[in-house]
């Protein structure tokens, strides 16, 4: 099997199969594609869903989003999920005003220099956006060269240049048969080549499989341990944001401190939060989401 045709039996497959979701229509933005990609980081469809079109109707150019502040971007984050994400995507619009006249600049080098793209970000931006021939690899791509290609049933925890490498060789040479390749092995890898339990039959390349060909058997059960979230700085850290989000300016450290009983770990979690840039003291004891606006006058604090 050659790579090109790899690549083809996945491309068709994936024209056929393909989910039906927003930010494949062919008409979208730039931005949106940008949006999608940092809010689709370790997170679900079904949760990206309507947040996704929340945020790019009320911000749908970065323009948009840059002239509000920092504050506007985590309460509209809600409870998404790792609510970095939300700054990076602002500060990501401040920049693409500040640089790029307001607009998603199209050249590899100018998106992984933008605040909070890494690596995977500004190839599928290139790739889904622009229709550039970039390798776009995530957990999911991963696996699937990892299997089909390399006979292993599993690929390392995190991308290495070798993983970019291996797959760029798959990708056809042409840009826009790339970019449709490249989203075609991430869909396999996300509803067919599975970590644990891989729909194999109906896989489009079941017969040339590297790994099935070495007659492994499909693991089975979870991949991993579900990360326990009850009792943990991440949940003290959520109850903190929720009452900040909620909150119409500073908040005193009283009110703050009726959220967790535990008075170190929750010391600790505001503390990580002020760290990570999404909370800022605002005077004596008060708190409030950075950048938000201060206390309407005469607003009792107590």
């Amino acid at each position: 099997m050659t790579e090109q045709s790899f690549a083809d039996r996945v491309s068709r497959w994936y024209e056929q199969n393909a989910r039906d979701l927003p930010w494949r229509d062919p008409d979208v933005s730039p931005w949106a594609i940008l949006v999608s990609e940092v809010m689709l980081q370790q997170t679900p469809v079904v949760r990206v869903l309507p947040a996704w079109e929340a945020w790019l109707a009320r911000w749908p150019v970065p323009a948009a989003l840059a002239a509000e502040s920092p504050a506007d971007a985590i309460r509209m984050w809600g409870r998404l999920g790792y609510p970095r994400r939300a700054v990076r995507l602002h500060e990501c619009a401040v920049a693409l005003v500040e640089r790029h006249g307001g607009q998603v600049p199209d050249r590899l080098d100018q998106l992984l220099a933008l605040p909070g793209v890494g690596t995977y970000t500004a190839r599928a931006v290139a790739a889904f956006a622009f229709g550039q021939r970039h390798p776009v690899v995530d957990t999911n791509v991963r696996r699937v060269v990892a299997r089909a290609v390399a006979g292993e049933p599993d690929a390392g925890p995190t991308t290495r240049p070798s993983d970019l490498v291996a797959t760029e060789e798959l990708l056809p040479v042409e840009p826009a048969a790339a970019a449709l390749a490249s989203a075609a092995f991430m869909e396999l890898g996300a509803v067919v080549c599975t970590a644990r339990s891989p729909r194999c039959a109906i896989c489009p390349v079941e017969s040339v499989c590297a790994w099935r060909a070495s007659g492994q058997e499909a693991p089975t059960g979870p991949t991993r341990r579900p990360q326990r979230y009850a009792g943990t700085d991440r949940q003290v850290r959520g109850l903190l944001l929720a009452v900040l989000r909620e909150a119409t300016g500073p908040v005193p450290r009283p009110r703050l401190d009726q959220v967790w009983a535990d008075d170190v770990q929750r010391s600790r979690a505001l503390a990580g939060l002020v760290t990570d840039g999404l909370v800022e003291p605002a005077g004596e004891a008060t708190y409030r989401l950075v950048g938000d606006a201060p206390a309407p006058a005469g607003q009792n604090l107590t």
